[in-house]
């Protein structure tokens, strides 16, 4: 199977953290600014979801457009399936990141037994390719608990939750360039951190003033963040490349 998986640059980097971003901002768009609830916000995201995923697995090469418009609905879908673990069923931001934190090492476990590899590099089949978005979805559902976790139960505030997040893939980064650790192994643990960044990245731009945001509205930021990222894929994408 062709590779369907983009580049792994500064600029997937980038366009990741703003993907995760706008899948909070528009998450709570739906869920909070027109009232539908998380329970009814998250099946109208895993329709999205399902439908974009059926898309790019139906596809036969790279489209940037159809990756990341994935990557934004399991992201969607997992700030309201978060929030709705989290908020009413009443789970609470340290269980619901432990187990979804654990189900995102299962599936990598299981995705290493039965393909031999969980590098973005070994996607050669469909079943590798169904593992790859699995671990996606749940690392985008942790995201929204953890950074939930950081900034509301720890006190750190949105701006400080998000400089945790920050330096904490700067480690990685940092560990990329000057360390011999896996590379898969620093993939997905920047990919997963990306996601409680961009959770505080979103609540930051979104919540009231009084509570540490800046108020500028979910649905104009998540519409700026949209045009933001087809703007990066115009100007940065270059096709796809296997990543170890």
């Amino acid at each position: 199977m062709t590779s369907k998986i983009p580049a792994v640059t500064l600029a997937f980097w980038v366009t990741k953290i703003a993907a995760t971003t706008l899948g909070e901002t528009g998450g709570d768009a739906l869920s909070m600014t027109l009232n539908l609830g998380y329970a009814v916000s998250t099946v109208i995201f895993l329709a999205i979801l399902a439908a974009t995923l059926a898309g790019q697995i139906a596809m036969t090469s790279y489209s940037p457009y159809m990756y990341w418009a994935v990557i934004v609905a399991t992201t969607t879908a997992g700030t309201t399936l978060s929030d709705f673990l989290d908020r009413t069923v009443g789970l609470g931001y340290p269980l619901s990141s432990f187990l979804l934190f654990a189900a995102v090492l299962i599936v990598l476990a299981t995705w290493r037994l039965a393909t031999g590899s969980v590098a973005v590099g070994a996607i050669a089949t469909r079943r590798a390719e169904l593992y790859y978005w699995t671990t996606i979805f749940f690392s985008n559902t942790l995201g929204t608990a953890l950074g939930d976790f950081f900034s509301d139960s720890q006190g750190f505030g949105f701006d400080g939750s998000a400089l945790v997040f920050g330096a904490a893939i700067a480690v990685v980064a940092a560990a990329y360039y000057w360390t011999s650790l896996s590379r898969t192994l620093l993939f997905w643990a920047a990919f997963i951190l990306t996601r409680p960044l961009g959770a505080s990245l979103g609540d930051l731009l979104t919540k009231p003033r009084d509570l540490g945001g800046f108020d500028l509205g979910r649905i104009t930021s998540s519409l700026v963040l949209a045009v933001f990222i087809v703007i990066l894929i115009l100007t940065t994408d270059r096709g796809s490349e296997q990543a170890d």
